[in-house]
């Protein structure tokens, strides 16, 4: 059978996807809004991390470019404020990475059209899609952004929210000195947000991105709208003031002469609503569309599991693309099934802990707190989210695995 695939949009879904098509000899043509120099000079579009099993797929697609040790991490730091505050961290069983996505994405595009893949450059609208499926045998849509991703139905039982949870403002900022060993670091303040701090590489060298996860009407909600153009020693005044009255643990790394955004454009303001859609959209005359990425799973980054389940769920496309002979409703209820696990964890855990938290996820963090093993498990599934998702689903299944380490039960067993 030959195969022509049209893939809109050219994030780690699109390219991920683009890539082992071609790796498998199959024609595939990327449409993007956006030329790789557009992307590389535009603003910072996220924070994202991939973890090792996404590394793990990059080395397969032969798109590791950035092996070099000082990239990576190897733990996650907590910090859980309030009264009595905790500290503690848990190490991954892999390193992970943060390459800043203007960096990356663009590099991608090139090794796409290096090895015959096709990219076009074009805005594409909902009203476009019939037009374009006629010239491939699968439409694939890989592109979230707007009248795209709302072509396909909301799954309401797994989308319980119909707006953001969080205000967010994601930046790259100079003067943070990285945690030995070299870390991601979550800090908590109850009642006002999260704040992750992530080392990553940038255009100028390594940096830190900064995810303030602010809760809406808490103390730290303005972070999300205070702009840094308009007022700049304010912003930076400001942040700074957050930062030492909220996060502490973060604060303490942070030499405030030098802290500074990297660059004018290494900001991110807004919100997320996550969102689950179903993957297939009709297009009459036999031709179906499937999503991908954001698209089919919008999930809030608190966890950083976009980039990751999407590249997980591009590969599995990319598989039944390569061995099936007709991309019809089997093939996508295929598809879905394979894929339905882990982007229905990812979108779940996150979901969970975006919201107060139950008295028996505290319980674990304060576990996790004293027991090395089960905090080592517990940072090594951000690369399995389902495996997470099926200790966290209940407060019995929490109290059970909580209960398994009193017994003595190895965690590196779930790992």
């Amino acid at each position: 059978m030959e195969k022509r695939i049209g893939i809109i949009g050219a994030g780690v879904a699109g390219l991920h996807l683009g890539l082992y098509l071609r790796q498998n000899g199959v024609d595939a043509t990327i449409i993007s809004d956006r030329t790789a120099d557009q992307i590389a000079t535009g603003r910072l579009p996220n924070t994202a991390a991939h973890f090792a099993v996404t590394i793990e797929r990059e080395r397969q697609l032969g798109v590791d470019h950035w092996q070099k040790p000082e990239f990576h991490f190897t733990c996650h730091n907590h910090s859980f404020g309030g009264p009595n505050r905790l500290e503690f961290h848990g190490n991954f069983l892999h390193p992970s990475r943060a390459i800043d996505h203007r960096l990356y994405l663009p590099k991608l595009m090139e090794d796409f059209e290096a090895r015959g893949g096709t990219i076009e450059i074009a805005a594409v609208d909902a009203g476009d899609l019939v037009r374009i499926a006629q010239r491939f045998d699968l439409l694939v849509i890989a592109s979230g952004r707007g009248a795209l991703a709302n072509a396909f139905e909301r799954v309401v039982p797994e989308s319980p929210h119909s707006q953001p949870q969080r205000q967010l403002l994601a930046a790259l900022f100079t003067g943070i000195r990285r945690t030995n060993p070299a870390g991601a670091t979550l800090s908590v303040s109850p009642g006002h947000g999260e704040l992750i701090d992530i080392p990553i590489l940038t255009f100028g060298g390594l940096a830190s991105a900064l995810l303030f996860e602010n809760v809406p009407g808490g103390d730290l909600e303005e972070l999300a709208r205070l702009r840094h153009q308009d007022y700049p020693r304010v912003f930076i005044k400001t942040v700074l003031e957050k930062i030492e009255q909220h996060h502490p643990h973060i604060y303490d790394r942070i030499d405030p002469s030098t802290f500074d955004l990297c660059a004018p454009n290494d900001i991110l303001q807004g919100g997320v609503t996550p969102t689950v859609r179903r993957s297939t959209l009709d297009l009459g005359n036999g031709r179906l569309a499937i999503a991908a990425g954001d698209v089919h799973c919008t999930v809030d980054p608190l966890l950083g599991q976009g980039a990751n389940i999407a590249s997980h769920a591009a590969l599995i496309l990319g598989e039944e693309i390569t061995k099936d002979v007709a991309f019809d409703a089997q093939f996508c209820k295929r598809v879905d099934r394979r894929r339905e696990e882990r982007i229905l964890g990812a979108s779940r855990w996150t979901n969970l802990m975006l919201q107060p938290p139950q008295t028996e996820l505290l319980e674990l963090v304060m576990e996790m707190s004293r027991n090395q093993p089960l905090c080592d498990t517990f940072t090594s599934n951000f690369n399995y989210p389902e495996r997470q998702w099926d200790r966290l689903a209940s407060g019995t299944r929490i109290r059970a695995w909580i209960e398994e380490q009193h017994r003595g039960a190895p965690a590196a067993a779930f790992a």
